[in-house]
């Protein structure tokens, strides 16, 4: 997931702006997507399923109108939320006026809040965690002064993952939770027009320099006054940002708190290198996340990189699947595999991670049939072994392979010679030489940054007891 927002004094084509914003940021969600314009006041939205290149053309780009404010929002959809109505941003009316919102993370703590929220009357649309999240700020919007004082005393309740943006019809705020598990930062562009996104690759397509990062608790205030910040919840708890987001989650072109994503993962390759080290022919590097790795590896060992998989560019949400007759299988139409690279070399794929191992399979079928003499896969993350509460979606064990086998184990099912993962002490040290002063490697180690879920709150059910019904 991922949000996108602009802030100017001037009208103006903010609406293309945003569109090219999250157009940028697709890699963080391909289930839906959405912008709403601010215009005085005035809002004018439009969301639906499907990429930001789907969904939004030239038409509806001008229809959505110009704006001082824009906000934009691509989301990911699970078995549990890919309907509609679960695209953000999220519009509220309330009595102290409007507001519009959208965030990157997940809450631990949604039923509790949406089961407490609907015994005083709430009613949800979606199952989407920032309608829960909107009705707390609109509680503790009544009894606030302002907007941001609302998000504030809402933080009190939130717990877990949320890199958000509000609009208000005169402000714009970016929040962090105090964890700061996601990615957020702003820039300026022009005459101070700025633009705040999950990622800092969205700020130079849209032509804005990097200011900085919001902090892990802060709450960022943009008004036609200046920009301001509040801090009351920077410091509360230590930092732990979610080390998948160098991994995988990011572009490699990002730079996140002050740490280029592109040298993490070659770091993440030299140090598989020095770990796992085979001999081979060529290294190889599973697109598009595992060639940085790759390269890194290559480095490290001496072994020439080379490009062994090309991947097709244009499957998307639009691909259409083959009947029963057609008997292709689906990694041979995403990926192709370079012969003059692959057939008779030994061979080391680099891949960002494994995890439920489906895909390994395949690939080295694919790599085998192109005349591979040697497969040896390498994960550029260390092996995933428990569920993650935080955005990214791993909601049980059961699904992931290294819960139920060994490295050795997993090189016989996938039909490769060797498997290796990144060891655990080295996935701290991706992010070294950045300002980042801890990580969140809980799909790893069980080492969780917050209370996790309780079993009832993870299957919602609208059972009233015999007191709540009196």
């Amino acid at each position: 997931m991922a949000v996108f927002g602009i802030f100017g004094l001037k009208t103006e084509n903010v609406a293309s702006s945003a569109y090219y914003g999250l157009y940028a940021l697709q890699h963080r969600g391909q289930g839906s997507c959405g912008i709403v314009v601010n215009d005085d006041g005035v809002f004018s939205s439009f969301r639906d399923s499907g990429l930001v290149n789907e969904v939004f053309d030239n038409r509806l780009l001008s229809e959505l109108g110009l704006g001082q404010m824009a906000l934009g929002n691509v989301r990911y959809a699970t078995s549990q939320t890919k309907e509609r109505i679960n695209a953000e941003p999220m519009l509220v009316n309330h009595v102290k006026g409007r507001m519009a919102i959208s965030s990157d993370g997940k809450l631990v703590n949604y039923w509790d809040l949406r089961r407490e929220l609907e015994l005083k009357g709430s009613i949800f649309h979606s199952s989407n965690d920032v309608e829960v999240i909107s009705n707390v700020i609109t509680c503790e919007r009544i009894s606030s002064d302002s907007m941001e004082e609302a998000i504030s005393r809402a933080m009190d309740k939130l717990i877990g993952a949320y890199s958000m943006l509000v609009m208000s019809p005169r402000k714009l705020i970016a929040v962090r939770d105090p964890n700061g598990m996601h990615p957020l930062c702003y820039g300026v562009r022009g005459d101070g027009e700025y633009v705040i996104a999950s990622e800092s690759c969205a700020l130079n397509v849209v032509g804005a320099n990097f200011v900085r990062e919001v902090e892990p608790g802060e709450i960022v205030v943009f008004t036609k006054d200046g920009v301001y910040s509040r801090r009351e919840h920077c410091g509360e708890k230590p930092q732990r940002l979610c080390v998948f987001e160098y991994i995988y989650t990011s572009r490699p072109d990002s730079v996140i708190d002050n740490c280029s994503v592109h040298l993490a993962r070659k770091r993440a390759g030299a140090f598989l290198a020095k770990a796992h080290p085979v001999e081979a022919d060529v290294v190889i590097g599973a697109p598009d996340s595992g060639i940085d790795a790759a390269i890194g590896y290559a480095q490290e060992s001496g072994i020439p990189y080379g490009l062994g998989l090309i991947k097709n560019k244009y499957i998307g949400r639009t691909f259409i699947d083959p009947g029963q007759n057609v008997r292709e299988d689906k990694v041979k139409i995403k990926l192709s595999p370079v012969l003059e690279t692959i057939k008779d070399k030994r061979v080391i794929l680099v891949d960002d991670s494994i995890v439920r191992g489906t895909t390994c399979s395949r690939v080295v079928k694919l790599l085998r049939e192109a005349g591979a003499k040697e497969i040896h896969i390498r994960s550029s993350a260390p092996a995933f072994l428990n569920p993650c509460y935080y955005g990214t979606d791993i909601s049980s064990r059961d699904s992931l392979i290294a819960c139920k086998h060994t490295p050795e184990e997993m090189a016989k099912i996938f039909g490769a010679d060797s498997v290796g993962f990144l060891p655990l002490e080295d996935v701290f040290k991706l992010g070294a030489g950045g300002t980042c002063k801890g990580y969140c490697a809980a799909c790893f180690d069980g080492n969780y940054p917050t209370e996790a879920p309780s079993e009832p709150a993870k299957k919602y059910d609208h059972k009233i007891s015999e007191k709540e019904k009196n």
